[in-house]
Parts: structure tokens; sequence; C-alpha cells
């Protein structure tokens, strides 16, 4: 049942037309991907039972609208990244991204390990632990989505990242109060930062929130 409201979700005319759209010479995989998560990731609990007729409007296309905001050739950790979210849809509107997907449930690895496999995308990677306690080579950049408070995720994503490096961090109506309770730390981890809201809305016209996060002082 949830594969059959699913596709009923795809065959809808914004629906596909906004596939084309916004993956490109992925939307064969972007199809794929959506099919996995309608049936092994409700099936398993990454996503939740009601989710199957509105993958693309809730999920997909909300985790790739701020594609434009990641700068050619980026290495990039999905921290938290569950059943992939953003960090796949991404990956597939930006094949040019070196995308870590970086979980640290077994369960969800094995879901992250099935998508890598069949989806085959040469810049994507799946690994598990936590981030405190790996040592992975720096990134550019650091996306989450529903993972934690502004404050609780600059603490994580800015020590993976390069001197220069960002966190782009997926959120909805809590991000004003969390950009303001950032705001009001002079710095955290010895970083001076700056925060910049973007209101972008997606290929079927759906508002999606994102908070970019710099470090403005560099000590």
């Amino acid at each position: 049942m949830s594969l059959l409201t699913h596709r009923a979700e795809t065959e809808l005319p914004e629906v596909a037309a906004g596939i084309e759209r916004c993956f490109g010479v992925n939307a064969s995989l972007a199809r794929r991907y959506g099919e996995l998560l309608a049936t092994d990731g409700i099936d398993h609990g990454h996503l939740g039972p009601r989710e199957a007729d509105r993958i693309w409007r809730r999920h997909l296309f909300n985790s790739a609208a701020p594609a434009a905001l990641f700068p050619a050739g980026a290495s990039v950790i999905d921290l938290g990244s569950g059943a992939g979210l953003p960090g796949i849809p991404l990956a597939l509107a930006r094949p040019d991204l070196a995308m870590t997907l970086l979980e640290p449930m077994s369960r969800r690895i094995r879901f992250l390990d099935r998508c890598a496999t069949e989806l085959a995308l040469p810049g994507l990677a799946v690994v598990r632990g936590r981030a405190p306690d790996l040592a992975l080579p720096k990134c550019d950049i650091v996306v989450a989505r529903a993972v934690a408070p502004l404050a609780t995720l600059v603490r994580l994503a800015l020590p993976l990242t390069t001197p220069r490096g960002r966190l782009i961090a997926l959120k909805g109506r809590s991000v004003a109060a969390e950009s303001d309770e950032l705001a009001g730390q002079p710095e955290i981890d010895g970083n001076s930062l700056d925060v910049t809201i973007h209101h972008l809305d997606d290929v079927v016209g759906a508002a999606a929130v994102v908070a970019v996060v710099s470090r403005t002082e560099l000590r």
C-alpha cells in the first residue's frame, strides 16, 4: 500500500515535472530512492507510516532546496543522516558534491548502505559513527536536517569542517528562536559566528528554511 500511495504522488503532474527540474540526469535514481523510502524506509521505521504520500513534497524536494548554496565540488558531511535526508537528495541534485552520510545507528546504516549500492553515485559514502568520536577528514560543509537545535549543531559540526567551513541546517518554525539563542552566546568554542537565514522555495513551491552558520573570527 505504501508503494502504491507513493507512486500516486510521483505521478502528480507538478511532482513529475519537479523531479525532472530538481534532479535532472539523476531523475531516475531519485525515483528509485523515493521507492526505497516508501518501502524499506517506512517498513523499518526510518520514516513514519503516514509519509508515503508526501515523500517528494515533504522530504526529497525540501532536502534538495538548498542545493545552490553549495560551492562546486564541495566536500560535505550529512550529520545524523537517518534515512539519507538531506544528503542523498542533495547528492542526486548536485552530483559534483563529495557527500558523506554520517549516522550512528546500525539499522539506519544498513538502509543507507543499500541506497548507496543501488544508486551507485561516485561521490556518495556511508560512515557509521558519532561526530565527536570520529577522526574524519575535514570537510567544506556540514549539512543537517531535524537533528538538533542550532547551538548544539554548531558544536557538533564546526569541528568537522575546515577553518572556512560552514554549517547548512534545514530548519522550520523554530529557526528564529534558535538563531536568537545562538546570537546570545558571544562565541562557541572560541569562534564568533555569523548566521544567515534563507527562505527558499523548492521545485513545487513549498517553503524551506535554511540557516547557514560560519565563523566570523578564527583563533
